[in-house]
Order: C-alpha cells, then sequence, then structure tokens
C-alpha cells in the first residue's frame, strides 16, 4: 500500500446515517474500535451547517490523530484544514482541486465506470474509490455494480490505493481485501449499529486477517 494513504477501515459518516446516536459520538466510538480515516458526507446541508459539523468533527478526530476527509466541498475542505477531499464524478474535477488548493495532502476520486482509468483526473488523485462494489442503498445514483471481478480488474490496472465502498461489512471484507482492495470503507455498517466501536472492531478485524 502507498505510504501516502495507510488507512484500511474508512468511515463515511453523516448526522442522518446514524441511527441510534449523535453522530459526533458515533465518529468517536468508530475510531476506537479501529477506523483510521473519516469522510463527512452531507449532501443536503448548507455550506454553513457542512461546515459547522466539519468543525465538530475534526476536533473529535484531531484527538486521536484520525485525517478527515471532506465529501465534494472544496471550501469546507480548506476552511477546516481537513486532510483532503474526496469527488466523484460528477463534482469537482480532482484537477480544479489540485489548482486550488496545491498543498491538498490527500484527494480522492470514485471510480465508476472503467473509461476513468484512462483519464488524467483519475491519474491526479491519491487514492480510488471503487464504488460500488455491491449495491447499496447509501448511494442510488450509480451504474455499475463492481463485484470482486471488478476489484481484481482496476487493481490490474494502476498501482494507486484502492477504496473499497458499497454495501461493505463483516462478511465480505476480508474477500474484497483479497481481491485487490487496499481499504474498506462503510456507512451503514458502523453508522446503523448500536454499537459503533464493536462494528469497527469487528470490520478491522477481517481486514487484518486478509
Amino acid at each position: 500500500m502507498a505510504s501516502s494513504f495507510p488507512y484500511k477501515l474508512y468511515l463515511v459518516i453523516s448526522e442522518e446515517a446514524c441511527l441510534h446516536d449523535h453522530f459526533l459520538k458515533v465518529a468517536e466510538q468508530a475510531v476506537k474500535g479501529g477506523v483510521d480515516v473519516v469522510q463527512l458526507r452531507e449532501k443536503n446541508a448548507s455550506t454553513e451547517e457542512f461546515l459547522r459539523k466539519a468543525f465538530w468533527l475534526k476536533e473529535v478526530l484531531d484527538r486521536y490523530e484520525v485525517p478527515l476527509i471532506i465529501n465534494d466541498n472544496l471550501d469546507v475542505a480548506r476552511q477546516v484544514e481537513a486532510s483532503g477531499v474526496h469527488v466523484g464524478t460528477s463534482d469537482i474535477p480532482p484537477s480544479q482541486i489540485r489548482e486550488n488548493w496545491r498543498d491538498v495532502a490527500c484527494l480522492g476520486y470514485s471510480i465508476e465506470d472503467l473509461n476513468q482509468m484512462e483519464s488524467s483526473e483519475t491519474k491526479t488523485a491519491d487514492y480510488l474509490g471503487i464504488s460500488p462494489v455491491f449495491k447499496t442503498d447509501t448511494k442510488t445514483d450509480t451504474i455499475i455494480e463492481w463485484g470482486l471481478s471488478g476489484v481484481r480488474k482496476i487493481r490490474s490496472m494502476t498501482d494507486k490505493p484502492l477504496v473499497a465502498i458499497g454495501n461493505m461489512n463483516a462478511e465480505n471484507a476480508a474477500e474484497v481485501i483479497k481481491a485487490g482492495a487496499d481499504c474498506i470503507a462503510v456507512v451503514s455498517a458502523i453508522c446503523a449499529s448500536q454499537d459503533p466501536a464493536k462494528a469497527a472492531e469487528q470490520l478491522r478485524n477481517e481486514i487484518e486477517k486478509s
């Protein structure tokens, strides 16, 4: 795995996704259980609300030296001094982020079509999100369900760190890592759990086995 992205368990969190507790408490419990990078994804929040939540979350994560990634909002990412930003195919392009934030530490880009593997935008990113590996109710605007064969295919085409997302859980995490992913990203497996720390620990244990 590339030293610039040494993470194995990636939490994508929003207030809406956290069913049993406040999202800041869920994030802290998840980190205690083994999450080592967190993305804040607030698609429906105003910039002001997104920024407020990002500052709160970063304060929690800084105590554990866990990096914060902001989903698709360059202004919020820069203002909170996040570690990075993650974008999809319909968001601000990675090249534009580089132009506007030259010292961004961690730039992620979602791969939703194999044609993207040849693009300059993909080459610009620090890590690639394989989205979704398995279909999920959390993200409904994608076309391809990659499956394990898709993970293997993308792995054969790049040396960049690969983050697998899409219905990831303790039952399938190990096989997705074996297929070539470097890191597992989850939403519901932790955010919808009544015990986020335990859920994270179980996921981390499965990842470490593979």
